[in-house]
């Protein structure tokens, strides 16, 4: 992280941060850590690229993910033309390390891209990601045009039971899914499955025909993220899915790790202090079996740095 972003980020949230860093109840665990291997790994407590290299280790590396050869697309949140002093965007500096990581894994291409709702154009460089992964050595893709997409079959699906799905996703090797922990004016919060609305092309679909059951819907992609890591380094406390001034956003200096994205969303919502039952993709994608809410159930190793 630049000296000039960290500045911005701990100045106004220092106070804040320290009683949610050491009392939030994800951390509050009443039994010691299982033993591995893990389901989910939540890091609290370092920059954002410190606590992904912390997570990915204890999951036994991003070699565990990434094959030689392989294409890798790497889904952050990049849909406003923000700064990254207004957490509307995923960290730039969790991208720029998670591509690097997945070359030096031996990925062939890593490609970045995000169906954006500000113009793509201003929303890559200016949320600070295109310039991350160029440093990276990946590349991004523009998600702009219909021709990007293909049509295809969400099998087990209710509502979304078809949708036009980014080309790319289609044809990559291994899918990482990067959302950041904000708040949303519709869905009450933006996470794992919410962030996946970045790679479907009609999202006027999903407001119409039931907005929850529509992003829980998204777990049946033919292609599912093969790992998810939630960036909450710095949250969107409201005002979502945009902000409009740092302020709305608030240093927590968390991120969550794992293969199960309804998993990794109740547990960011319970790091938002909000009861998952407020967020109702959560336990509708529960009901239909594409993941566990019930923390009690997931094997949890929790790291401070």
């Amino acid at each position: 992280m630049s000296d000039l972003t960290r500045r911005n980020f701990l100045g106004t949230t220092a106070a804040a941060t320290a009683t949610i860093v050491w009392n939030n109840p994800l951390f509050a665990a009443t039994t010691p850590d299982p033993d591995g291997p893990w389901d989910m790994v939540a890091v609290r407590n370092g920059e954002a690229d410190t606590m992904y290299h912390a997570g990915i280790a204890a999951l036994g590396g991003m070699k565990s993910f990434v094959k030689s050869g392989q294409t890798v697309v790497v889904k952050p949140n990049i849909a406003w033309d923000k700064p990254p002093e207004i957490p509307a965007n995923t960290n730039p500096d969790l991208v720029r390390a998670i591509v690097k990581d997945c070359l030096a894994a031996g990925a062939a291409k890593v490609i970045v891209f995000d169906h954006t709702c500000h113009n793509w154009q201003k929303s890559y460089p200016n949320s600070g990601i295109e310039q991350a992964v160029k440093d990276a050595g990946g590349e991004m893709a523009p998600a702009n045009l219909e021709s990007h997409y293909r049509e295809v079959e969400l099998k087990g699906a209710k509502t979304v039971t078809k949708a036009l799905v980014h080309k790319h996703l289609l044809d990559c090797d291994v899918l990482i899914n990067v959302p950041i922990l904000k708040h949303h004016g519709g869905a009450k919060l933006s996470l794992c499955m919410k962030n996946l609305m970045g790679v479907v092309w009609d999202r006027r679909f999903f407001h119409k025909n039931g907005l929850d059951q529509g992003i829980a819907d998204l777990c049946f992609l033919p292609k599912k993220p093969d790992l998810n890591i939630i960036d909450a380094y710095r949250i969107l406390r409201k005002n979502g899915p945009q902000g409009r001034a740092p302020e709305d956003g608030e240093l927590t200096k968390y991120q969550m790790i794992g293969t199960d994205m309804v998993a990794l969303d109740a547990a960011a919502a319970k790091l938002f202090g909000l009861a998952q039952e407020k967020v109702g993709y959560i336990g509708i994608a529960n009901q239909m079996g594409a993941g566990q809410s019930d923390l009690s159930k997931v094997k949890i190793k929790r790291v401070t740095l």
